[in-house]
């Protein structure tokens, strides 16, 4: 068969480039078993719309193709890996930036790395991961003190975000931002709509005004407290800064809100865990405030947070450009080519995970398990940033409710999920309290 194709280029490229464009069912991507593109300029975005998310689309092209598949992204090839076997294989060669930072960069129209090649990649890839530790090393007391949303903001850029007004002009660019990051380039709806398009134009370009305008003050200042002050300690470029400060803001309170949301949610479903957990804290904390050398000790509530992660499937797609030309089983995967991580489908994966669709952060007291969710990059040296950063602030706030409230699901609230870059639930979502009775 490649003999043939071969051949076939060599001597009539003329007609099978005609073919390839005048019938685009004709072509699938790199090889791979997978979709032909359904329409010449947009490839397979019709199907993921009538699926209504790319994470479901997703999971029904994995069922019919198996864990490597393939479709079309507009007029781009594009492989899907969905087990963790497969993910394995790829990411080990692959592990020079982030792959949910990839496709977020990807989005935005930013470009991970340095541009100068997998050395520079990893070094930027070091100064951000560091900034972020840094960061909340240095100002544990204040997430201590504002376990929400602004924690991300404040921490990230300063004092700024202390004042009112900035808060909420700020808040609504980024939902603008992250409302059609989530939905409208995933789906193709943003390419068409220019009204869309140009009211998340005008809140990108506003949001970067004030990033570069707040390192350009804090690099003024020359202090070495939040995130942006490591990263302005950096050889990275003004641009540059801008651009890791606005992944951090974006994606860090996203994936931190709605790892809080779902833990609470999932937490007030069993009482069992509850008091498990309720539990652990009192023998590591008793009645003291956590504290950050604290937060290592409590291995259950890191059980928890695994999996509200794995249950909530919290990030379900993350991807990454293929540098080199690899391969995956008995697959080459091109140079260049965009390679998707179907984590929401494998972490619904019934090989993988028993009672895959029960909340049961027991199972992550085996081995196996704590094995795979760190290959997916979840957990060890493989974690997103904005997740570790996210399972300390859930950790904190968990460790003051938990010891003082007992939580409870609201009656007749029915949890849909919204699965986008990060899953979110489709309503607003409820809980009762009580208080927990003093021993």
């Amino acid at each position: 068969m490649l003999d043939f194709a071969i051949f076939a280029v060599t001597f009539v490229i003329m007609l099978v480039g005609a073919v390839l464009y005048l019938y685009p069912s004709s072509r699938r991507a790199s090889g791979i078993p997978g979709l032909n593109p359904t329409d010449e300029k947009d490839g397979n975005l019709q199907d993921i719309v009538n699926r209504g998310s790319l994470h479901e689309f997703l999971v029904s092209l994995h069922l019919r193709f198996g864990s490597v598949a393939s479709f079309w992204f507009g007029g781009r090839p594009v492989v899907s890996l969905g087990s963790v076997l497969q993910l394995q294989q790829h990411i080990n060669p692959n592990h020079s930036t982030d792959s949910f930072e990839t496709m977020l960069k990807s989005l935005l129209g930013y470009q991970s790395g340095t541009g100068g090649g997998a050395t520079e990649s990893v070094i930027r890839k070091k100064v951000y991961e560091s900034a972020i530790s840094n960061t909340v090393e240095k100002n544990f007391p204040l997430v201590l003190k504002l376990v929400e949303e602004l924690t991300v903001t404040q921490l990230a850029l300063g004092e700024t975000f202390r004042d009112d007004s900035e808060v909420l002009s700020f808040r609504k660019n980024h939902d603008a931002i992250w409302s059609e990051i989530g939905k409208g380039y995933l789906d193709g709806s943003l390419e068409k709509s220019s009204s869309r398009k140009a009211h998340y134009e005008k809140a990108l370009s506003e949001m970067q005004s004030v990033l570069l305008s707040v390192a350009k003050e804090r690099r003024a200042q020359r202090r070495q407290t939040v995130f942006v002050d490591a990263l302005l300690q950096s050889s990275l470029t003004e641009r540059q800064i801008m651009e890791d400060c606005m992944v951090f803001t974006l994606a860090g309170s996203v994936i931190t809100a709605n790892l809080c949301i779902w833990a609470l949610h999932f937490l007030s479903t069993s009482q069992d865990v509850q008091d498990k957990l309720c539990q652990e804290l009192e023998q590591v904390l008793g009645s003291d405030p956590i504290s950050l050398d604290k937060i290592p000790e409590l291995r259950y509530c890191q059980q928890v947070l695994n999996e509200t992660v794995r249950t909530a499937k919290l990030t379900p797609v993350a991807a990454r450009l293929q540098e080199v030309e690899g391969k995956v089983d008995q697959h080459v995967i091109p140079k260049e080519t965009l390679v998707i991580y179907a984590l929401g489908v494998v972490l619904q994966d019934s090989d993988t995970w028993s009672t895959a669709y029960r909340f049961d952060p027991d199972r992550f007291e085996e081995e196996s398990a704590r094995k795979s969710f760190c290959l997916l990059g979840f957990s060890g040296n493989q974690t997103c940033p904005e997740l570790r950063f996210a399972y300390t602030v859930a950790t904190v706030l968990l460790s003051t409710l938990v010891r003082q409230l007992k939580l409870h699901p609201l009656k007749g609230q029915l949890m849909e999920v919204r699965s986008e870059l990060v899953s979110t639930p489709k309503e607003e979502t409820w809980i009762t309290v009580s208080r927990r009775k003093e021993k």
